[in-house]
């Protein structure tokens, strides 16, 4: 995998968080495959294949593709190169194949277009690694969390970004969920600026 090649995509996964995600998809893949809540252009979901495929697992990675609450017209991350005039919303699916299209690592991905607590309580793949990445809304995150981290087999890893202890540094919904976890007895693994590892005991 080309890291600085991957770095370049449109996304919003810093290059040394994305490489330490890669580095822990490798380590707990070996338990079982990964998923990703939250996909957008498919870029974290690249560093994730960069590890897992290192054991032929792969990573699902599941998003409704309408953008998140920060995305839509208006708000703070609103980008017009992803807003779809036809549908009348903002559409990341295109960026998503785009992106995963210039990496041989893409065919260990298997893109689901679904809200990821609609499908929740039919999934029955026990995962070696969880990312939370998705909305950043409380209620969201929260839900996240409920709904998917038992998913995760007993030595896997459970991985939350975007965690800021200070709100002046950013929205507290993945901190309130890493705390949770840790409230839960998951153990801190490893840590990377705003990326945390949690393995589930």
């Amino acid at each position: 995998m080309d890291f600085n090649k991957l770095n370049t995509l449109k996304g919003f996964m810093p290059q040394h968080e994305g490489e330490a995600l890669a580095k822990w998809s490798e380590e707990f893949s070996i338990l079982g495959p990964a998923l990703e809540i939250g996909t957008f252009g498919g870029k974290s979901s690249l560093f994730i294949a960069a590890g897992t495929s290192k054991h032929q697992q792969v990573v699902f990675t599941i998003d409704h593709h309408s953008g998140s609450e920060e995305h839509q017209s208006g708000e703070e991350y609103f980008d017009s190169t992803i807003y779809d005039e036809s549908l009348g919303r903002v559409n990341t699916l295109p960026l998503m194949q785009f992106n995963l299209q210039q990496f041989d690592e893409s065919s260990f991905i298997v893109p689901i277009i679904a809200n990821a607590n609609f499908i929740a309580d039919l999934w029955t793949i026990n995962l070696g690694l969880l990312f939370i990445d998705g909305s950043h809304t409380e209620i969201s995150a929260q839900n996240d969390y409920a709904n998917w981290h038992e998913k995760i087999i007993t030595g896997g890893a459970l991985v939350i970004h975007d965690i800021f202890e200070n709100p002046e540094e950013g929205g507290q919904a993945p901190f309130l969920i890493y705390q949770k976890a840790l409230s839960d007895g998951y153990t801190l693994h490893e840590r990377v600026d705003t990326i945390a590892c949690l393995i589930k005991k």
